[in-house]
């Protein structure tokens, strides 16, 4: 891709601490761009329009990447929803608000498969949305993403923005968020694999039977998706989102099986099915991207041995003990 590709001016990523605003960071600082504008949290409080409002006053950015969230897996979707939709629509509504308002050329907004109903057609059709009931565990965040896709789609509407909405796969790599309540299930089994690895268990147990299907991509993939978007076509091009993934899924049984391999823990796999499993299988339609010119690269076996090494360096090396890896038993 060409760097004259993207509309000359700053370029705001929002969220570039997080998993995925890393990764299109350090995709856009690979390619060479340098007029790249972060701000913290502490700097910066998307969740406040004054602040967000005179933040774009000052920069005026070209572009903006939409990748700040709240996120998190089941348990904490299912324990705070009302933060989850609250934070969310907040964070989205003043920062394409202020997009418009400071004359953004492009904006890309970045959603979650899981604004699909549970038991949407498999694979994912863009237009599946809005047809059926969503999967009630992450029902918060997912009406605050499809808020975030129709905002964007009336400001084009009402106002002839360019605003582009993508739709990602489960993700995961490095920077990701490994906390045993917080996290999604990919890093969930990489942390209690090591753990259990290192405490020489003989098993470990993992939420739900192990049935259900997902897709995970890496976040370096989706950065890659993200910039090809951005410089490639514009929101009347598409409709009003565009799924990004990798075209295949596995079972939990299997990508457990997959994480234990990688992390060298030879114990017993148990599946506690008294857990809930979500959506029993989640596959998104990735037609409308390939069309478009654009796959993924990165094979999950390899992409899951990079995140093992993310984790370890930041986590598992050389005191796992004292990075309080042993005192959380498998969730």
């Amino acid at each position: 891709m060409n760097k004259a590709s993207l509309p000359e001016g700053p370029i705001y990523v929002a969220g570039h601490r997080g998993l995925v605003g890393s990764a299109i960071l350090r995709q856009l600082q690979q390619q060479g761009y340098r007029d790249i504008v972060t701000a913290t949290h502490q700097e910066l409080d998307l969740g406040v329009s004054a602040q967000v409002l005179a933040f774009f006053a000052e920069i005026r950015p070209a572009c903006v990447f939409l990748a700040a969230a709240r996120v998190g897996g089941i348990w904490a979707n299912s324990r705070f929803p009302a933060d989850f939709i609250r934070e969310n629509l907040a964070i989205q509504s003043n920062v394409i608000e202020a997009a418009y308002r400071f004359s953004a050329r492009k904006l890309l907004f970045l959603g979650s498969s899981c604004i699909y109903p549970k038991l949407a057609p498999q694979p994912i059709t863009e237009d599946a949305l809005l047809s059926g009931p969503l999967e009630p565990t992450n029902e918060a965040y997912a009406i605050a993403k499809i808020a975030g896709i129709k905002t964007c789609s009336a400001y084009n509407r009402q106002y002839g923005t360019n605003f582009l909405s993508l739709m990602p796969t489960n993700l995961y790599g490095p920077g990701d968020n490994y906390d045993p309540q917080t996290s999604h299930v990919l890093p969930a089994l990489i942390r209690r694999a090591h753990e259990a690895k290192q405490a020489g268990s003989r098993e470990l147990v993992v939420w739900g039977s192990g049935t259900p299907r997902r897709e995970f991509m890496h976040a370096d993939d989706l950065a890659g998706a993200c910039l090809f978007a951005m410089s490639r076509f514009d929101a009347g091009d598409v409709g009003e989102c565009v799924n990004v993934g990798v075209g295949a899924d596995q079972s939990i049984r299997e990508l457990a099986e997959l994480v234990v391999r990688i992390v060298g823990f030879e114990g017993r796999l148990v599946f506690d099915a008294s857990k809930p499993d979500g959506t029993p299988r989640k596959l998104l339609d990735v037609s409308v991207m390939r069309r478009l010119g654009w796959t993924a690269r990165i094979g999950l076996e390899q992409g899951i041995a990079q995140a093992y090494e993310d984790f370890l360096s930041r986590f598992g090396r050389p005191h796992a003990a004292d990075a309080g890896l042993r005192s959380t038993p498998p969730r």
